[in-house]
């Protein structure tokens, strides 16, 4: 479900169409978050860590409105719920793109994503399924790499609105384990205050236990 924001009264009016007609409107940023508690957590409930830190990303992106925004033509939705497009490998080293809904309830939310890890798995090529709607985050996990920077492949005459999240590689800092998180987002939407909201509430739902 969706509703559209009232853009004439919205204070980013100007913004929205500044930014909007950029042939490359995304920015993106990265920063550390502190996975200490919900890596502790995750092996003590005996389950995915991935699974676990994902739970609370989306849980920090269904948290702040302006990244369930997505543009429509000229005009701006607002859903109620903003659901989980994760790149999931294969044996072979391939990917598919999949559709992971968002629970609040991490056991809804767990058995649910495990469930589509295994049809991505059972199912050959990138596209596994069809995406009628674009309340999603396109998400990625890197686990090799402890990036500090990084960048999208985009089309950019396909239109597209949906943050962009990936994580790297988990680290060992002075007895604290850490992780990159990179977060690319339509500066047509939100500027960079509001990805710092994203990060603080990230880091508050990582510290918490589910």
């Amino acid at each position: 479900m969706y509703k559209k924001l009232d853009i004439e009264s919205w204070p980013r009016h100007e913004h929205f169409e500044f930014f909007r007609k950029f042939d490359e409107p995304f920015f993106g940023l990265v920063a550390d978050v502190d996975v200490t508690t919900a890596y502790t957590e995750a092996k003590a409930l005996g389950v995915s860590f991935f699974l676990y830190y994902t739970h609370r990303i989306a849980a920090a992106v269904n948290g702040i409105e302006e990244f369930r925004y997505r543009i429509s033509g000229g005009e701006v939705s607002v859903y109620d719920r903003v659901d989980v497009s994760a790149t999931l490998t294969r044996e072979d080293n391939t990917f598919g793109f999949s559709l992971i809904e968002y629970h609040p309830d991490f056991d809804a939310f767990y058995k649910g994503a495990k469930q589509e890890i295994e049809r991505v798995r059972q199912t050959p090529g990138l596209f596994t399924r069809s995406f009628e709607a674009d309340n999603l985050i396109h998400f990625s996990a890197i686990p090799w790499v402890n990036f500090t920077s990084l960048s999208h492949a985009r089309s950019f005459t396909f239109p597209d609105s949906c943050p962009k999240i990936s994580v790297g590689k988990m680290t060992d800092v002075s007895g604290r384990k850490m992780m990159p998180v990179s977060v690319h987002v339509h500066h047509a939407l939100m500027d960079g205050y509001h990805t710092g909201l994203f990060f603080e509430l990230l880091q508050q739902k990582l510290d918490e236990k589910v």
